[in-house]
């Protein structure tokens, strides 16, 4: 079987199995905690179809992406498949691109990769480029939350996208779509090097345009993701879904300076 090392392991959080499982662990605790903080508690008659989650160290942004796993936490046993999708970030690619893998490695163990991933392939719904995925973090930092969150068995289908068409993207989110075994997982950080104050303003204007799923409304520097948001944001009007911003932060409300910082949210669709 083809397998796709961790590659940011040791850089973007604890290569050490116990550690990076008491990392997350600990996450998804204060995740829980906030959301009851915050009266978001989830429900199990209105389960998540999709989360929004940034992708940076976790010293800078675990926090926030805990915040959106511990709402998985009451669907932890009904889901099969994760459809994770991210910005490439060091390989110019078009379209939406799969690697060559069977199973993607972290330090808490191997995810299997879903055979529809090979399908889309084969019928040139998706390309493979796996140098877009050999040290991209963008799909890689969820990993080790989905194996600490779920239970079960379950398959991931991570695909990387640059430029795409728009038509191509929600006909790829439809085509996934599925029932309730099915989450997406959106990777994405929000606005990039303002100060905080500019940050925190730029990051509620898109929040707002989220929850109000309006995706024409996103500035085009407001989340590295926009592409894969905006059709999230127009599957979640034809499926009648909401969207809630549960936690947003900037790095130096977690552990940068003020001075330029990058932002994160976390937000929850459901029925």
């Amino acid at each position: 079987m083809l397998v796709r090392p961790a590659a940011v392991a040791g850089r973007f959080y604890s290569d050490d199995r116990h550690r990076l499982a008491a990392t997350v662990d600990a996450y998804l605790t204060e995740g829980a905690k906030r959301l009851a903080a915050t009266g978001r508690v989830p429900d199990p008659i209105r389960p998540a179809k999709a989360l929004i989650c940034p992708h940076a160290g976790y010293v800078f942004s675990g926090s926030v992406a805990g915040t959106a796993y511990a709402w998985l936490e009451s669907q932890r046993q009904s889901i099969r498949r994760v459809v994770l999708i991210g910005p490439s970030h060091r390989v110019a690619v078009s379209g939406l691109v799969a690697p060559v893998a069977d199973l993607l490695d972290t330090p808490l163990g191997p995810i299997t990769v879903d055979p529809i991933v090979q399908q889309l392939v084969d019928q040139g719904a998706v390309q493979i480029v796996d140098e877009a995925h050999e040290d991209e973090h963008a799909i890689e930092v969820h990993l080790p939350f989905l194996l600490q969150t779920l239970e079960g068995p379950f398959t991931v289908v991570p695909l990387l996208f640059g430029q795409c068409d728009p038509a191509q993207f929600d006909r790829m989110l439809d085509r996934l779509w599925g029932g309730p075994e099915t989450v997406f997982i959106i990777s994405s950080d929000l606005s990039h090097f303002h100060n905080h104050d500019v940050a925190r303003a730029l990051d509620a204007e898109t929040s707002i345009a989220i929850e109000s799923l309006k995706p024409d409304d996103i500035d085009a520097g407001g989340a590295c993701g926009l592409p894969a948001i905006q059709s999230l944001l127009r599957l979640a009007q034809r499926y009648h879904l909401t969207a809630a911003a549960v936690d947003v932060r900037t790095s130096a409300d977690t552990a940068g300076s003020p001075e330029r910082v990058v932002g994160y949210g976390a937000y929850v669709f459901h029925g």
